[in-house]
């Protein structure tokens, strides 16, 4: 199986967070980044992580985060059925 689809199946779903940072040599300019991974709604470790990874290891201040999150898959959508099929 897939690593996304077992993440699905876990309760994770695709967050997508949009990140304006200021740029080091001219921090009147704002500069876009598009992360996007499967995170745990509500506490969003993933994207927390990077965040943080962001503010400890990268220059630019970050100005402002905006995510979206969306599960794609929930139990109720999923479900293991055993059968075959014959085609001619």
């Amino acid at each position: 199986m897939h690593k996304e689809m077992e993440l699905q199946l876990k309760g994770y779903g695709l967050t997508t967070a949009e990140i304006l940072y200021r740029m080091p040599d001219h921090p009147a300019i704002l500069q876009s980044y598009l992360w996007q991974d499967y995170d745990l709604a509500p506490n969003f470790p993933e994207m927390r992580g990077f965040l943080k990874f962001w503010q400890e290891k990268l220059d630019g201040p970050l100005h402002s985060v905006r995510y979206v999150h969306r599960k794609l898959i929930s139990a109720t959508d999923w479900r293991a059925l055993q059968g075959e099929f014959i085609l001619n």
